[in-house]
């Protein structure tokens, strides 16, 4: 399947089409959890179990990766 991206507001969305959806179980309310490989854009459905130690090991990784940037943002 080959898609494009299209313009929503001052971002760009993907429509994932409703047998897809179906399929993983995903529907407006599933949170997801988009990571890249570099080269690839990963998106995975986040189970209602997994979401807060996912949240918590993401949060604390953004952090680890930016936390000069963050800083030198809460100053201005």
């Amino acid at each position: 399947m080959v898609k494009k991206l299209s313009k929503y507001g001052n971002s760009m969305a993907i429509i994932i089409d409703k047998p897809i959806l179906e399929l993983l179980n995903i529907n407006e309310h599933t949170q997801l959890k988009i990571k890249t490989d570099g080269k690839n854009i990963i998106i995975e459905p986040i189970s209602p179990k997994k979401t807060k130690s996912s949240q918590k090991k993401d949060y604390e990784k953004i952090i680890d990766t930016y936390q000069e940037a963050l800083k030198k943002l809460s100053k201005n």
